[in-house]
C-alpha cells in the first residue's frame, strides 16, 4: 500500500510539474514600450484602403486596441464577436475599437457588419509595427496556412489607451486560446476615461 501512495504522490508532482512548466513556458513579459504609464509608441500601419494611419492619430480619443493573429484563428475570432456586445457601450465613451492585424480579417469584417457595429482595422502586413513593439510571435502560423499568411504573426494583445495616448491597460495572453473579458476592457477604458 505504502508503494500505491509513493506512486501517486510522485505522479501528482510530476503532473504538477508539467503544468507549471506548460503553464509558464509561454509567458511573456509585456515588452517596455507597450507598460501601463507609457505613452503609446508611434507606430505605422494601414486602412482597409491601404491608406497609411499612424498611432500618434489617435490623440484625444480614448481606444480599445486588439492586437489579433488573422481570421485562421478561431480565438481571435472569438474574441471579435464576444466585443461586439460591447461595442455600444465602447463608443458610447468617445472610444474607438481598433483591431490590428497582420493580413486583412475578412472574416471578422463580416462579423462586424452582422453585428451592425464599426470597428477600425489597422493592417501590419510586414510585421513592421509587430517587431517595433515586441509583439512578434516567430513560426505560430499552422502549417496549412503559411502559404498564404506567412510563417510569423502577432502575439494576441489588449490595450486600453486614454485621450493623451497614455497606456492604461495591457494583457498579453498568456498562451494563444486566453483573451481578456470584455467586460475588463470597459471597465479598464471607464476608468481611463474618468482619471
Amino acid at each position: 500500500m505504502t508503494n500505491v501512495w509513493t506512486w501517486l504522490i510522485a505522479a501528482a508532482l510530476v503532473a504538477a510539474a508539467a503544468y507549471l512548466f506548460y503553464r509558464g513556458r509561454n509567458d511573456r513579459p509585456v515588452p517596455e514600450a507597450l507598460r501601463r504609464g507609457r505613452p503609446l509608441p508611434d507606430f505605422v500601419a494601414v486602412d482597409e484602403q491601404g491608406d497609411p494611419l499612424r498611432s500618434t492619430d489617435l490623440q484625444g480619443t480614448p481606444a480599445v486596441m486588439i492586437f489579433v493573429r488573422g481570421n485562421w484563428c478561431p480565438f481571435c475570432d472569438r474574441q471579435v464577436k464576444n466585443l461586439t456586445g460591447y461595442y455600444k457601450q465602447i463608443v458610447d465613451l468617445g472610444a474607438k475599437i481598433i483591431f490590428v492585424t497582420p493580413k486583412p480579417l475578412e472574416t471578422t469584417r463580416r462579423v462586424a457588419e452582422f453585428f451592425e457595429v464599426e470597428f477600425d482595422f489597422w493592417l501590419d502586413e510586414s510585421l513592421a509595427a509587430t517587431r517595433q513593439l515586441g509583439l512578434l510571435f516567430e513560426a505560430a502560423v499552422p502549417a496549412d496556412y503559411r502559404q498564404e499568411y506567412g510563417e510569423d504573426t502577432v502575439w494576441p494583445t489588449s490595450l486600453v489607451i486614454d485621450a493623451a495616448g497614455i497606456i492604461r491597460y495591457v494583457a498579453l495572453s498568456r498562451h494563444i486560446i486566453d483573451r481578456p473579458n470584455p467586460k475588463t476592457l470597459l471597465r479598464e477604458l471607464q476608468q481611463a476615461i474618468a482619471t
